[in-house]
Parts: C-alpha cells; structure tokens; sequence
C-alpha cells in the first residue's frame, strides 16, 4: 500500500462521518415533524460508528506503512471509545428530555449504535499488535509471540465486546416484552434486535483478530467465526422480512431497517471471510471480497431510493429511507476497512 492509498482508505471513514453528521443534521432542520427527530438524530449517530472505523482503519494503516507510534497507538482506540460515550450518554438524554414516542425510539436506537461503536472500538484496540497476524500466518506452529497480547489481554478484548453485544440483546427483549404497551416499545425492540446482531458480529471479528495475533487461531475456527456473522445477518434479514408481511404499516416499516442491518452483517463477514482464508494460505480471490461491502452499501441506497419514493404513499417510510442511506455509508467505510485487510495480509 502506498502513502497516497493509505490516505484514500482513511479519508473515506471521516468522509462519511461528514455525511452521516451533516445529512442528520439537515434532516433534524427540516421541521417538527416526530419522523424528522427520529430519523435526524439516528443518522447522526451512524457517524459516530464511521469514527471508530476512522480509528480502525488509521491503527492498521499506520502499521502498515510503519508511521505508528506511542500516541497513535493509545489514541485511536481512545477516540473510538469516546465517539460511543458521546453517542450514549446523547441516546440517553434525548431519550428523557422528551416524554415523546420519537425520543424514546430515536433515544434508544443511539444507545444501541453506541454499543456497536465500542464494539468497533474495540476492534481498533484489537488492531494495534496487526503486524503480527502476516507474520503468524506464514509460521506453522502455535506459539505464542513475545510481542502478542497476553491471555488476560486477549480475553478482556474479546469479553468487552462480548459483554456489549449481550446487553445489547437482554435490551432488546426488555424492549419486545413491553410491546404491548405502546408501538414505541415494538419498533425499538425490533430495531434493538438488528443492532445487538451486528455487536455479536463485531464479536467474532475481534476474536478473530485476537487469536490471529497470539497464533492460536484454529481450523474450526476458520468455519465457526464466519458462519456466527452469516448467522446473524441472516437472522436480522429474515427477521425484517417477517416483519414486512405485517398489514400494518407502522409495524411493518421495521422490518426494511432490520433487512438492511443484516446486510450490515454481512459487510463484518466479509472481514471474518478474509482473515479466516488467508490464514496460513493463499487466497486468490482475497482482493475480490472487499467487493461484499461495496454490494451491501449499493443494496442500502438501492432500497433507500425505493423508501423515498414509498413515503410520498404513507409518511412511516420517511425513518427508514433516511436512516438506510446513513447505513450505507457505514457499509462503504466497511469497504475500506476490509480493503485495508487485504492489502496488509494477503500473498
């Protein structure tokens, strides 16, 4: 990778962090409608996850082209684990400072993107010892490298990710448990569910990279890691096609969110995929899956160009239009990260 890619490949994170910031923004501007403080304040939100891609992408960039240091070292995943406070404690407050349905539901989607943001943030703190996996995948045995993360390093990473994606699921049922109080509960819930499938998602994905870089990686694991993504995008997918077939276009307008959310996991597996076949072997196809979040981010404003036009039928498409093109660019920031992958790991 030379200098003039490896900025290319970071300036596409912060480029949709400016995306996601300024068209939440417009759309928060727009009026006082309670779709517009739904669906503004959630595309907001997304930027935060391009951030800690942002911190991903510059901690294995920076390896790779040997510019990384003490300071970027510490401060990348630093800056990843504030954009998801940032996003939290906003969720939360936004959540109380309104007894309004839009709050509650906006309030608690950003509270579940923060999870994902930590857990991304995570993947950046998993990162910072790259340089090991390439020269792991060329060794045959499994000791363990000086330089590696210790057991109790490996394992914390790997718990705190973990952790976050199992409250984001207990939420998610505390949430559909009181659906019958009010719609509110119900398009939360459901939106919750997405969210918590792609933090298990980001769960193996760091695993992966842990076990990669303390040379513990194993066959089976070549085979479990990638398929828990895949079992997880198609869960939420199959989830929001159930959905849809709801008659009621305030339930069913969840399941277009829910579809794209697991289209989201699909862009992690393609991460997963590509860390699990170059693995100790030559991948011919390793620089064509970059190609996976690039189709997922097509298929978000594909189907976002669709909503636009279904909310000018029933005012209920407008959150799901909106928010599916902030996703879209999480998915091409996801193109670049991958890109990144592939050029720093594959023969």
């Amino acid at each position: 990778m030379n200098y003039g890619i490896s900025i290319l490949f970071r300036a596409i994170p912060l480029l949709m962090t400016l995306f996601c910031f300024g068209y939440g923004a417009f759309v928060l501007d727009m009026g006082t409608d309670s779709a517009k403080y739904v669906a503004g304040p959630v595309v907001i939100s997304l930027g935060m996850i391009c951030v800690a891609l942002f911190a991903t992408a510059a901690t294995i960039i920076r390896q790779i082209i040997h510019t990384y240091n003490t300071v970027a070292k510490y401060a990348l995943p630093i800056l990843g684990y504030l954009a998801a406070l940032v996003a939290f404690l906003g969720g939360w407050e936004y959540m109380n400072e309104a007894a309004t349905a839009s709050h509650f539901v906006a309030g608690h989607v950003i509270c579940g993107v923060a999870f994902i943001t930590a857990c991304v943030a995570t993947t950046a703190t998993s990162s910072t010892r790259f340089t090991l996996i390439p020269e792991n995948s060329t060794t045959t045995g499994h000791d363990v490298p000086s330089k590696a993360f210790s057991t109790t390093q490996g394992n914390i990473l790997i718990t705190v990710a973990a952790i976050l994606a199992l409250i984001a699921w207990i939420w998610t049922f505390y949430l559909l448990a009181q659906s019958d109080k009010h719609n509110a509960y119900y398009v939360a819930g459901h939106v919750m569910a997405g969210l918590a499938c792609i933090c298990t998602s980001l769960v193996a994905l760091v695993a992966t990279i842990v076990r990669h870089i303390r040379n513990i990686y194993s066959g089976t694991e070549r085979k479990w890691w990638p398929a828990l993504v895949l079992v997880m995008g198609t869960l939420s997918i199959l989830w929001g096609l159930l959905i849809m077939g709801n008659p009621n276009p305030a339930k069913s307008f969840i399941g277009y969110i829910m579809v794209e959310l697991g289209l989201v996991c699909y862009s992690i597996s393609s991460k997963v995929i590509l860390l699990a076949a170059i693995w100790r072997n030559t991948f011919k196809l390793a620089n064509r899956i970059p190609l996976i979040p690039v189709f997922t981010a097509l298929a978000c404003l594909f189907l976002s160009a669709f909503l636009f036009e279904m909310a000018g039928i029933h005012d209920v498409y407008f959150v799901p239009a909106r928010v599916l093109a902030g996703l879209g660019g999480i998915c091409f920031t996801l193109f670049s990260i991958v890109s990144i992958l592939e050029s720093g790991t594959s023969k």
